[in-house]
């Protein structure tokens, strides 16, 4: 049987009265639904009968052809930790606020049953960077992440002190709140608050932004996705934390090293459209385009006139 996997947003209460609607258009199609243990019971009270449940692990999307998320960004990048060792497509229904990664609004549900029973997505490869932790010579921490990896101060009331590398070479020091590596698809989140610039997907690149840094070069840097961007904590009284997605974290002792590069997995994520990127941007962050006289509008404004 073709099997869907469900992630829903818990603590979105209309997530699990979605869910039960998407699950019961997808059964009567024949397709299986799976969802997660600590979703389970309320899904139950939505409506979701008999569904196959399982543990919330690395191998909780294995057999499944699609993971389903109805939430925001942080459901679909909960997602992406069970889908990227098994290759399974994650397609976001968005129910947050801009959902940059979500694919789908609400509304569009309908769309999303019809492009799932029919098989009419289309899978995109992004990005990721492995993260890895030294200490010395020894090797304390192993992560990844699709959006960004960030090195931040540890205590509030001071700053830390971090020098960066590219491929073996010193850039700079800064004492300053952290440092964002950022992938093309994360650049519309923190590295995008942090000052960065945004990315277009298909970009293979990695992104380094400095945060709140007190010098006279703190500029966001570009680098090739073959470079190992690596951010060393100075000091011996300094210590940071390095925050994976802003979801997995690890201590950085005094000394600490952390190396950034391109990510040995790929996330895959499922398109429903084919709309440029630049379209995604004018709607996800309502960017005001008035009085564009492009191409594409001319053929619109004929079209509404009754022009040849």
């Amino acid at each position: 049987m073709r099997t869907v996997l469900l992630v829903v947003h818990g603590s979105r209460p209309e997530a699990a009265t979605f869910a039960a609607a998407f699950a019961d258009q997808l059964t009567s199609a024949g397709v299986g639904i799976r969802v997660l243990a600590p979703e389970a019971a309320s899904l139950a009270e939505a409506g979701i009968t008999d569904p196959e449940v399982v543990e919330p692990t690395t191998g909780a999307s294995e057999g499944c052809e699609l993971a389903v998320v109805l939430g925001g960004d942080g459901t679909i990048l909960r997602a992406a930790e069970m889908c990227r060792d098994h290759e399974t497509p994650v397609l976001g229904v968005n129910l947050g606020h801009v959902g940059f990664l979500a694919e789908a609004d609400a509304e569009d549900l309908a769309d999303v049953v019809r492009a799932v029973v029919d098989r009419t997505y289309t899978v995109e490869a992004r990005l990721t960077v492995d993260v890895s932790v030294l200490d010395g010579k020894r090797v304390i921490a192993h992560n990844w992440a699709l959006n960004e990896a960030t090195v931040e101060k540890a205590a509030r009331e001071r700053m830390v002190e971090l020098v960066v590398e590219i491929d073996g070479r010193p850039v700079s020091r800064w004492g300053c709140d952290g440092v964002v590596c950022a992938t093309p698809t994360g650049s519309t989140a923190y590295n995008f608050s942090a000052g960065g610039p945004i990315v277009w997907p298909e970009v293979a690149a990695l992104l380094m932004v400095p945060i709140s840094a007190h010098a006279l070069f703190a500029r966001p840097l570009v680098v090739s996705p073959d470079s190992t961007v690596a951010i060393e904590v100075v000091g011996e009284h300094g210590v940071g934390v390095l925050w994976c997605d802003g979801r997995r974290a690890a201590d950085l002792p005094p000394g600490a090293r952390v190396e950034v590069r391109r990510g040995a997995r790929q996330v895959q994520l499922a398109r429903l459209h084919t709309a440029p990127f630049a379209d995604r941007l004018v709607r996800k962050f309502d960017l005001p385009v008035e009085g564009w006289r492009g191409e594409a509008a001319r053929r619109i404004a004929q079209a509404r006139t009754g022009e040849a």
